[in-house]
């Protein structure tokens, strides 16, 4: 008979451990009737009527997950994008504006010459200088 007693015992206490651990983890959403925090103090004060009361009433079932679907087999996500003209429709304008940006570059950047690497043509002054030759550096 203590065998009988020392095993219920065991598995009274694994019993009620669990259910606080369970009661504990779950989110504030899955808890029905009363709040968390005094979920955890029945299960801890009526160790064993508190489990079952917490599973059979508190405890609230995991909503059925759905499955998930790509973009194109939901037919939610396709109506929402538009119909097909809609989007030929909108990429006529992106085209039409980007051709119309690339020809106000063309139109407002003249070619500049850049600078020369041609040694000789660094070498020789330019004709527009103010100053007479030979001039520059003299105090």
């Amino acid at each position: 008979m203590p065998r009988v007693l020392l095993i219920l015992a065991l598995v009274a206490t694994a019993f009620w451990v669990y259910t606080i651990v369970d009661c504990a983890v779950q989110p504030p959403t899955r808890h029905r009737g009363v709040s968390k925090p005094l979920w955890i103090v029945i299960v801890l004060v009526l160790p064993v009527v508190g489990g079952v009361l917490w599973l059979l009433v508190g405890r609230a079932r995991r909503a059925k997950v759905q499955p998930s679907r790509a973009p194109d087999d939901d037919p939610e996500f396709l109506g929402r994008i538009g119909s097909i003209s809609d989007q030929d429709e909108r990429i006529r304008r992106l085209e039409e504006e980007l051709a119309m940006l690339d020809a106000e570059e063309a139109f407002e950047a003249p070619t500049q010459p850049g600078p020369t690497t041609d040694p000789e043509a660094a070498a020789t002054p330019r004709d527009d200088d103010d100053e007479p030759r030979g001039s520059r550096g003299a105090a």
